[in-house]
C-alpha cells in the first residue's frame, strides 16, 4: 500500500499500542479474538485510534462523516427532532458527536424554530473528540457529557456512524462447519490464526445469518455481537421510558443482501488520512477500523429487547422525507456561490451513487409515531 507516513511520535504511539495488543495475545495463549483485536486498536487508553490524541475527522483527520458536509444534515435531523419532542420529551441523547457538528447544527436549528431542548446529553469515548465538541458546543448550556447511557431516557437519540465502529469477531467457512478467525503473532507481525469457534458465538452465527450452511467453503464475515449488544441496551434504555425515538444511520445492508458471493471476504474497512483500504494490522491506533453494518441483525436484537422497529430507510429517503430539499431551498439558486457547495453536499448525502443507498437509517422506540413523509419512504419489509 502507498499511504502517507505518520510522524515519528505517532509511530511511536502505534509500536506502544502493538507491543500492548502483542502482550495481551502472549496473555492469552497466543491468540485473541478479532473483536479483541479492535478493542484494543480503537480503545486501549491512551493508545488506541479514538482515546489517543489525533485528530479524527474533517480535513486533517481520517474520514469525513455528514454532518461535516454540511449543515443541512443537521438542519433535516433537527426537523426529525421536533416531531419526536411534540409526542415526548425536550431531550436529546447523541452517541458519538464527533466534532460535536450535528449537535450544534441541530441545536441552531431548533433554537431558530423556537423549540428549546432542555437538555442535550453526548455519550463519548474519545477524550480527543469530546474536547472539541466542548469547544464547538461551547454557548449551549443544555449540553452535557456522559460516560454511559441513562437508564431509561424520554425524547430522541441519534447515532451517526456508531455502530460501524464496533468491535466484530471473525468467522470463516470450512468444510466441517464455521471456524473463528483469531490474531496471533508470526515472525514478529500480527497475522490471522483459524482457530474452533465456541458455542456462543456458533449461535450468532446462526442466528445472525439464515443460509449460513449453504456459504461457499472459505467465506469469511463479522459477527456483530458487540454491535447487537449495544441495541438491546440502548431498547432497554428507551423501554423504561415513557415516549422517544432512536435513529441509528450507517453504512451496511439487511441480512439477505449482507451475505452475498461478493462479500466472501468480509467487509472489513480501515481509514487512514482520507484513505480506505483492508488492512487492519496496518499502524493500529492511528487508522479507523469498521465493518459494514448488518441491519436486519441490529432490528432483530432491539426486536428481542421488546422495542418496537419505526422504520427503516435508506438514507436518500428519509432525509428527502425529512425535508432536506426544503432547507436546501431556503439559500437562493441564483446565489451561485453559497448555492452550488450545499446543492452538492446534498447531492452526496442522497445520491444511490454516494450515501444515499449505501447508508440506511434505523428508527426504532416506543409511543411516538414518524411523520408520514418519512413512513412513505419506510423499507422495513426489506429486513
Amino acid at each position: 500500500m502507498s499511504l502517507p507516513e505518520p510522524s515519528s511520535d505517532a509511530l511511536a504511539a502505534s509500536h506502544a499500542l502493538q507491543h500492548l495488543i502483542a502482550a495481551d495475545i502472549e496473555r492469552n495463549a497466543g491468540a485473541i479474538s478479532f473483536a479483541r483485536y479492535m478493542e484494543l486498536a480503537l480503545y486501549a487508553p491512551g493508545l488506541g485510534y479514538y482515546s489517543g490524541g489525533s485528530a479524527k475527522l474533517g480535513k486533517d483527520g481520517d474520514f469525513t462523516t455528514a454532518p461535516e458536509l454540511t449543515p443541512l444534515f443537521g438542519a433535516t435531523l433537527a426537523r426529525v427532532a421536533a416531531a419526536i419532542i411534540a409526542q415526548s420529551a425536550p431531550y436529546i441523547l447523541e452517541f458519538g458527536a464527533g466534532t460535536g457538528k450535528l449537535a450544534f447544527d441541530i441545536l441552531t436549528e431548533l433554537a431558530a424554530a423556537g423549540i428549546r431542548v432542555e437538555r442535550y446529553s453526548i455519550v463519548e469515548l474519545s477524550g480527543e473528540l469530546r474536547a472539541r465538541q466542548q469547544h464547538t458546543l461551547r454557548d449551549f448550556p443544555q449540553v452535557q457529557w456522559l460516560d454511559a447511557m441513562p437508564e431509561s431516557f424520554d425524547g430522541v437519540v441519534f447515532g451517526n456512524e456508531v455502530l460501524d465502529a464496533m468491535p466484530v469477531h471473525l468467522v470463516t467457512r470450512h468444510p466441517d462447519g464455521w471456524r473463528e478467525l483469531q490474531v496471533t503473532v508470526a515472525n514478529g507481525r500480527f497475522d490471522y490464526l483459524e482457530a474452533p469457534i465456541g458455542a456462543d458465538l456458533l449461535a450468532q452465527v446462526q442466528r445472525q445469518i439464515a443460509h449460513h450452511d449453504a456459504l461457499p467453503v472459505g467465506y469469511v464475515t463479522e459477527v456483530h455481537g458487540v454491535a447487537c449488544g449495544f441495541m438491546a441496551s440502548v431498547s432497554r434504555m428507551l423501554l423504561a421510558g415513557r415516549a422517544n425515538a432512536a435513529f441509528l444511520f450507517d453504512y451496511g445492508f439487511p441480512a439477505h443482501e449482507f451475505y452475498l458471493d461478493l462479500r466472501a471476504t468480509g467487509t472489513l474497512m480501515c481509514h487512514y488520512r482520507h484513505h480506505a483500504h483492508a488492512e487492519p494490522f496496518f499502524h493500529p491506533g492511528l487508522q479507523d477500523i469498521t465493518a459494514h453494518v448488518d441491519f436486519t441483525a441490529m432490528a432483530l436484537a432491539a426486536q428481542d429487547a421488546g422495542i418496537d422497529i419505526l422504520g427503516y430507510f435508506n438514507q436518500a429517503g428519509f432525509l428527502l422525507g425529512a425535508g432536506i430539499g426544503e432547507l436546501l431551498l431556503r439559500t437562493d439558486p441564483d446565489n451561485v456561490i453559497a448555492y452550488i457547495p450545499q446543492s452538492k453536499a446534498v447531492h452526496k448525502l442522497v445520491s444511490p451513487a454516494e450515501m444515499g443507498e449505501l447508508f440506511k437509517v434505523l428508527a426504532i422506540g416506543k409511543n411516538v409515531a414518524l411523520p408520514e413523509t418519512i413512513l412513505a419512504q419506510d423499507r422495513s419489509h426489506r429486513l
